[in-house]
């Protein structure tokens, strides 16, 4: 029985079904790591900012030395055609994604002519707004110095996993990640928010971890309804004596937090209003 849930690709101009092979062992992306890719989703007839993400990949692309092979545009084309095979109730994940899949001229680069893509939607259910619960993690966020930090880039992920491994060990769904400096960046999967005193902050983009395009929607929305957002430098003990913490990302949008170490929190109502207005925007006709 595969363990993947219901998956359509789209490459090398046409659709597959399942797990198909795409990399061998002397493809560059395979023990080189020149992959970058995108997250969006198709959910409750909505497909809200997938020109952002298609877009997105193709810059996070350009930032590992690759050559986009597909308009923004086109990509978006075929996440429609591809979302027609599934059931209209469907909730999918969207993944565009570029490799490098032959050595370059350069010791260790991608040859960009080499690049390739593919376009992969799979079942994935929207995660129910339950919370979660958080502490701080050991391991910090690279600086753009050391890694391609300002793009969705494969090579990044390993050190997530390591955030989130040692959460679970520690009794924990997710974990905050500094930076360098011992500022709080995001999650372990996603960027976080806070809110004190009726304001909302957030951690100020600065290079050390990817300025989500679910966090900059959110953010927007909350301004445009007349609710201050300041995104400022947070150490972690401000956290810590939030009156709220929730998350977005483009897996499940916005969720609330509702356990930082052994402190419990309730959903509060920035996290509802932030949620309640991103919905909104997503049915808006932004299918």
């Amino acid at each position: 029985m595969a363990w993947y849930s219901k998956t359509w690709n789209w490459i090398d101009g046409s659709w597959h079904e399942g797990n198909p092979p795409i990399m061998g062992p002397r493809t560059h992306a395979a023990w080189l790591g020149s992959s970058v890719f995108d997250g969006a989703r198709v959910f409750e007839g909505t497909m809200p900012d997938m020109d952002l993400h298609c877009a997105r990949v193709n810059r996070s692309a350009e930032t590992l030395g690759l050559k986009p092979t597909m308009s923004a545009d086109a990509i978006c084309d075929l996440v429609r055609e591809g979302a027609r095979k599934f059931s209209p109730d469907t909730a999918l994940y969207v993944k565009p994604m570029y490799w490098g899949e032959a050595e370059g001229p350069y010791t260790v680069a991608a040859d960009p002519d080499s690049t390739r893509f593919c376009l992969s939607l799979f079942e994935a259910p929207m995660p129910v707004p339950g919370g979660s619960s958080i502490t701080k993690s050991s391991f910090r966020r690279p600086t753009l110095e050391s890694m391609p930090t300002d793009s969705k880039a494969g090579c990044l992920y390993p050190n997530n996993a390591r955030v989130m491994w040692e959460a679970k060990a520690k009794g924990f769904d997710n974990a905050l990640v500094c930076d360098a400096l011992g500022n709080v960046a995001e999650t372990g999967t996603s960027n976080v928010f806070m809110a004190k005193d009726g304001v909302v902050l957030t951690p100020i983009p600065n290079g050390t971890f990817l300025n989500g395009i679910t966090r900059q929607r959110v953010i927007q929305l909350l301004r445009g309804d007349g609710i201050p957002v300041h995104e400022t430098t947070l150490r972690y003990e401000d956290f810590q004596a939030a009156d709220e913490i929730f998350t977005s990302g483009n897996y499940a949008k916005v969720m609330p937090v509702l356990r930082i170490d052994d402190r419990n929190l309730q959903p509060g109502p920035l996290y509802r209003k932030s949620r309640e207005l991103y919905w909104a925007y997503a049915h808006a006709g932004q299918a």
